[in-house]
C-alpha cells in the first residue's frame, strides 16, 4: 500500500497511529538537527519531522515520496490553525523515493503565478501544483457538477452533439478539419451547438442541456480563450424569453450563492434594453455595481456656442470629486487621450458656482438647469464626453468605468446581474456597407413577418438577449426563428438567397418545414462564471491546459508541423 491516508486527513484522533502518506515535497526546513518536511498532495499538506538526515539523501523539493511514521501532537507553540492538519505532525520512520525531481525547477511552485505566462504554460504540470491553481481546477469540476445537477433537477436532458460538423457563417472563423475520405472537403469544429440544439427541439425533446465545447478561431482577450471554451448550453421547446430568464436566474443565483460568499442580486434580474444600456452605461455589458450614470446632453448643448461640441452628440457624467487634487483630473484627461478621445471637459460646483474652462460658455439659466436636472451637489464634477455618433457612447462608458474604479465606487462584495434585451436585428457592415445580422442570425424578429415586410430594417428589434454580471457578458441567447417563411425573409434582407439558406443552413431550413415548435435558449460561459467566482482577471487561470494569448500551446507545441505523408492523406499541399 503506497499510502494509508491523504495529506489532509490526519487529526488529533489519529495521534499514536502509524500512517503512510504519499505526495510531493513542498518544502524542507532545517531547525538545527531536526528537519521539517511539508508533504503536499491533491488534498492538502501535512508536516512531517525528519530526525535522521540520511532519510533525505537524494531528495529535493517536488520529488514524489512515501513517508511512514507515527502521528504526534504538535508542541503548543508550533500549532498552525490555518492548516486542517495543523495540530499534528508525522514523525518519519521511513522515506521512500517514488519519483525523483530535477534540482533546478523552472520556477518556485508557490510563486508560479508571478512567473512569465509562457514559462508557466510550458511547465503547466508544475504550475497546477500551486495550491491556488489546483483549487481553481477543483472548483471548476465542482461548479460543472453542480450545474449539471441543477439542470437535471429542472427537467433538462443532457445530450452530446457532434464535434465534427460542417462550416457555417455564425460570426467567428471556423477551425477546419480536412477529410481523408472525401478529397477537397472539410469538417468544421462547432462554434456552438446552435443548429444541433435547435434540431433537438424539432426532434421532440423538450428541454436540452450540455456542458458544450465551442471552437472559435478568435484572438485572445483576458475574458476570451483562443481555440476552445465551454458553455452551459440549454434550449427549451414551447418557451418564450421569460421562460429562459427564469431558468437562467434560478441556476445563476444558486451557483454564485453556493460557490461564493458575496452577495448575489436576487431574481428577477434587472432588464435593460440595448438602447438604454448604451445610452446610460455606454456599453451593452454594464457593471451595475458602479452607481455613475451617463446623461445625454446633446439637446442641452444645441443652443450653446461651444465649438468643440457643435454638431456632435454630448454625454455627461456627474461624480463626487470633492477634495480631489489637480493630479486626479490630469490623470482622467490622460486616460481620455489614451483611449482615443480628443479631450475631456469638466466643470466643478464649488461654493455654489461652476468652475472650469467650459463654464464661461454657459448662461446662468443653463447652469441652474444642469444643477437641477442632474442633481449636482457641492463638490460634484460634471464630465463632458463628445465625439462621433459611433464612438461617443463607448468613450462615455470607458470614462464611467474609470471614474468608478478611481473613486472606489465599485463594491467587490457583490455579484450584480442584469439582462440586456431588444437588440437590433440588423446593422450596417462597416466593411461591405451592406445590411448584416447584428447578433444571432437564427433569432426571431420582434413583429415577425409584418416587421420584416413593413419596418425599416435598422429599426427591427430581435428577441435576443444577453446575461451580464459585474460588467462581464456571461451569455447571449435568443428566441429562435422556427418559421421557414420568416427565416427566408429575414435572411433575404441580409443578402442571402433561398439557395444560400439551403446550402449553409440546409438541415435547419428543412427541419422547420416539418412542424417545428417555438423554442428559445442561451448558453452561459463556464470559464467566465469561474473567473467571476474566483476573482481571477485572466480566463486562462481557470483552464487546466489553455492556449496562450497567441493561440499556441507551449506545453505540447501546438500548432505544430505534420509530415508530408499526413498532408497527402488529407489531400492538402502547402503553399
Amino acid at each position: 500500500m503506497l499510502r494509508s491516508h491523504t495529506c489532509n486527513e490526519l487529526r488529533q484522533e489519529h495521534i499514536g497511529q502509524t500512517v503512510t502518506l504519499a505526495g510531493w515535497i513542498a518544502r524542507i526546513r532545517d531547525h538545527g538537527g531536526v528537519k521539517f518536511l511539508d508533504l503536499r498532495d491533491h488534498y492538502g499538506i501535512t508536516q512531517t519531522v525528519i530526525h535522521d538526515d540520511a532519510m533525505l539523501d537524494g531528495l529535493n523539493r517536488e520529488a514524489t515520496v512515501a513517508i511512514s511514521g507515527r502521528v504526534v501532537a504538535r508542541e503548543e507553540d508550533t500549532i498552525n490553525p490555518k492548516l486542517e492538519t495543523g495540530y499534528i505532525e508525522v514523525h518519519a520512520e521511513t522515506v521512500l523515493l517514488l519519483g525523483p525531481c530535477k534540482n533546478m525547477l523552472p520556477f518556485d511552485i508557490s510563486e508560479s503565478e508571478e512567473t512569465k505566462e509562457d514559462i508557466r504554460l510550458k511547465y503547466r504540470f508544475l504550475d497546477l501544483r500551486n495550491p491556488n491553481m489546483h483549487d481553481n481546477i477543483v472548483l471548476r469540476a465542482k461548479v460543472i457538477r453542480f450545474l449539471r445537477s441543477e439542470m437535471e433537477r429542472l427537467g433538462f436532458l443532457e445530450v452530446q452533439t457532434p464535434i465534427l460538423t460542417c462550416s457555417s457563417p455564425e460570426g467567428a472563423r471556423d477551425y477546419l478539419v480536412p477529410s481523408r475520405r472525401h478529397a477537397g472537403r472539410f469538417y468544421a469544429l462547432p462554434q456552438a451547438p446552435q443548429q444541433f440544439k435547435q434540431l433537438l427541439m424539432v426532434s421532440g425533446f423538450d428541454r436540452y442541456f450540455q456542458i458544450a465545447p465551442c471552437f472559435r478561431d478568435e484572438d485572445a482577450r483576458q475574458d476570451r480563450s483562443p481555440g476552445e471554451f465551454y458553455q452551459l448550453d440549454f434550449e427549451m421547446a414551447f418557451a418564450d424569453q421569460e421562460d429562459v430568464f427564469k431558468i437562467a436566474e434560478e441556476v445563476m443565483v444558486a451557483t454564485f450563492t453556493k460557490f461564493s460568499d458575496k452577495t448575489v442580486s436576487p431574481a428577477p434580474f434587472k432588464r435593460l434594453t440595448y438602447k438604454e444600456a448604451m445610452m446610460t452605461y455606454g456599453t451593452d455589458k454594464p457593471d451595475l455595481r458602479n452607481p455613475l450614470l451617463i446623461t445625454d446632453l446633446t439637446g442641452f448643448f444645441s443652443d450653446v456656442d461651444f465649438p468643440a461640441f457643435k454638431g456632435k452628440p454630448v454625454r455627461g457624467i456627474v461624480a463626487a470629486c470633492a477634495g480631489r487634487p489637480r493630479s486626479f483630473f490630469e490623470s482622467m484627461l490622460n486616460f481620455a487621450l489614451d483611449i482615443g478621445m480628443k479631450g475631456l471637459g469638466y466643470i466643478t460646483l464649488t461654493d455654489g458656482a461652476f468652475k472650469g474652462p467650459i463654464e464661461k460658455f454657459l448662461s446662468e439659466e443653463k447652469k441652474k438647469h444642469l444643477i437641477t436636472s442632474l442633481n449636482i451637489k457641492e463638490g460634484d464634477t460634471l464630465f463632458f464626453i463628445s465625439d462621433g455618433p459611433k464612438t461617443v457612447n463607448r468613450f462615455a462608458g470607458q470614462i464611467r468605468t474609470r471614474l468608478g474604479e478611481t473613486l472606489g465606487l465599485i463594491s467587490e462584495d457583490n455579484f450584480v446581474f442584469c439582462f440586456i434585451v431588444d437588440f437590433p436585428m440588423y446593422e450596417i457592415n462597416e466593411e461591405t456597407g451592406r445590411l448584416d445580422f447584428t447578433h444571432n442570425p437564427f433569432s426571431m424578429p420582434q413583429g415577425g413577418m409584418e416587421a420584416l415586410n413593413n419596418q425599416n430594417a435598422l429599426e427591427i428589434l430581435a428577441y435576443q438577449y444577453d446575461i451580464v454580471c459585474n460588467g462581464v457578458e456571461l451569455s447571449s441567447g435568443a428566441v429562435r426563428n422556427h418559421r421557414p417563411d420568416i427565416m427566408k425573409k429575414a435572411f433575404s434582407l441580409a443578402g442571402y438567397t433561398e439557395q444560400d439558406l439551403e446550402m449553409k443552413f440546409g438541415a435547419l431550413y428543412s427541419a422547420f418545414s416539418y412542424g417545428a415548435p417555438p423554442h428559445a435558449g442561451m448558453a452561459p460561459g463556464i470559464e467566465r462564471i469561474l473567473m467571476l467566482i474566483t476573482g481571477e482577471e485572466n480566463i486562462r487561470e481557470v483552464v487546466a491546459f489553455p492556449l496562450n494569448g497567441n493561440a499556441q500551446d507551449p506545453l505540447l507545441g501546438a500548432p505544430g508541423t505534420v509530415t508530408e505523408r499526413q498532408l497527402r492523406e488529407v489531400h492538402i499541399k502547402l503553399r
